[in-house]
């Protein structure tokens, strides 16, 4: 029996971060409750180590590498293709339609199996018409294998699930759009089980800054005025854009964490009736005990070292405070192994910026031995769903510094109701990629004793009123309840 399959694309038990640590909060803290993890990573070779303590409630786990490299000899020498690859068609149109087919797990392994996905004139055929149809000037033979690139891991998902099908599984919940909602959309259709859906980031937004900063997809040097993409980082954006709309339309709820995130999900073709907000919550207790009343003069970036946290502009930030302020740290707290070739690009401007005694490299390490050490924590990302290092952050009583994206101004400044605005700001919001206005956000900060304990008070004020985890946790116990109830099946709880 699993009471709940949480579809885990890229992230736990592999990956920490905030979505892992969501969800292993979810599983850890509804002890009666039965879970199961289906993993889908790029290859197995990208992840290797397991990053958490697997609770005893945890009863399924498997794993899907949606990009290794399957086989020819895997595959039958003789095959049948029944199916009209034509039902891709929409994946890469404004308009989706007739996607129930190939949500069908049996369209891949019956009607249109993966040797003909390789091997058939038709799947040629169906890719020189839309490519015919969009009327790009660029080479047929990137368009070809873009297409091929793109549609491949559907096969390797669908052609590993059988098993997941075979088990007595009451609900389906994926934390993101993606190849993981469209396999939750499929689950659902073919098992008749509620189908959760949790953006902590939007999912859609995310991957095409993405795309657009990806060096992986072949660039042309003409001019395309569609979200200044190429062709090519358009073919992306379109298909993962519409495996959102599947998504969405099968999900029976569809969860933001925040009111912002909630109107892009309409925007993006959510039904309103469909929408709720769960913000996230923290066990404050536990962080309570990180107080203090000194500020130690140091700041701390906690996240992955890649594009999409802009740690270059921390460092460009740091570098203009510490020309004012000589007695300032700054500890850059996370893994560098996801983006290492930006890894290494952050590490060098430090070292052009003649910081290497002033901005430190830590890696991973536990919050309960960081915010014992730093008076303000950061983040200068260019997009994020609602971090919990800041709702974090605030249990310990240290106050934030973040660009406005996602939830960062209304975890800051207040925003879920008027008493949450009336608390008062616990921190500075700035705009995206703006050193200069970070800098003189963290100077205010650790230079001004009566502002540093305003900020500390309100953030342990709102932290404790609104975002704790018992919160969060009962809300999605009541959910996966009132869904399972809907559908006939049992509940969770009495």
């Amino acid at each position: 029996m699993i009471d709940v399959l949480i579809i885990a694309e890229g992230t736990y038990p592999y990956v920490s971060g905030g979505v892992s640590t969501w969800i292993h909060q979810l599983i850890t803290n509804m002890k009666d409750v039965k879970f199961g993890i289906l993993f889908l990573g790029s290859r197995q070779e990208d992840y290797k180590n397991i990053k958490y303590k697997l609770p005893e409630n945890l009863t399924y786990f498997k794993k899907i590498f949606i990009f290794d490299d399957y086989s020819f000899k895997k595959y039958r020498k003789s095959y049948s293709c029944k199916g009209n690859p034509e039902i891709f068609m929409s994946l890469f149109e404004e308009n989706i339609k007739d996607y129930d087919n190939f949500l069908n797990p049996d369209f891949y392994k019956k009607n249109f199996p993966y040797e003909c996905f390789l091997q058939n004139k038709n799947i040629y055929y169906f890719i020189e018409n839309l490519y015919q149809k969009r009327g790009y000037n660029l080479h047929f033979s990137d368009f070809f294998w873009t297409i091929r690139n793109v549609l491949t891991p559907l096969w390797y998902i669908f052609n590993e699930i059988d098993d997941v099908f075979n088990e007595d599984i009451a609900l389906v919940h994926s934390p993101s759009t993606g190849y993981a909602g469209l396999l939750g959309a499929s689950i659902k259709q073919k098992m008749n089980i509620p189908f959760i859906l949790t953006e902590h980031g939007i999912y859609t937004k995310e991957r095409k800054i993405d795309i657009v900063q990806a060096k992986w997809i072949k660039e042309f040097p003409m001019f395309y005025n569609y979200y200044d993409l190429d062709p090519l980082k358009r073919v992306w954006t379109d298909f993962f854009t519409n495996l959102g709309k599947i998504s969405y339309d099968k999900a029976d709820k569809i969860v933001s964490l925040y009111e912002g995130a909630r109107k892009i999900q309409i925007s993006l073709g959510a039904k309103p009736e469909k929408t709720v907000i769960i913000p996230n919550g923290i066990d404050v207790n536990m962080l309570a005990s990180l107080r203090k009343d000194s500020i130690p003069k140091r700041i701390a970036f906690l996240g992955r070292v890649v594009k999409i946290k802009d740690v270059k502009t921390l460092i460009k930030a740091f570098k203009i405070l510490s020309l004012k302020a000589k007695d300032v740290e700054c500890w850059i707290v996370g893994p560098e192994d996801e983006e290492p070739d930006y890894a290494k690009e952050c590490r060098e401007l430090v070292k052009n910026f003649e910081l290497e005694n002033k901005v430190i490299f830590k890696g991973f390490m536990n919050i309960k031995d960081l915010f014992p050490h730093v008076g303000l924590v950061t983040l200068t990302s260019i997009s994020e769903g609602m971090p919990m290092v800041i709702l974090e952050s605030f249990a310990a009583g240290i106050p934030f510094v973040a660009t406005d994206v996602g939830a960062c101004r209304q975890l800051i400044e207040g925003g879920l109701n008027e008493e949450d605005i009336a608390i008062g700001p616990a921190g500075f919001v700035t705009k995206v990629g703006d050193a200069s206005a970070l800098a003189e956000s963290y100077y205010k900060i650790l230079y001004d004793e009566a502002l540093y304990k305003t900020f500390q008070k309100n953030a342990i004020e709102r932290v404790e009123r609104f975002y704790t985890k018992e919160n969060m946790i009962n809300s999605y116990k009541h959910l996966y309840d009132e869904l399972k109830e809907s559908y006939g099946r049992y509940r969770l709880s009495a």
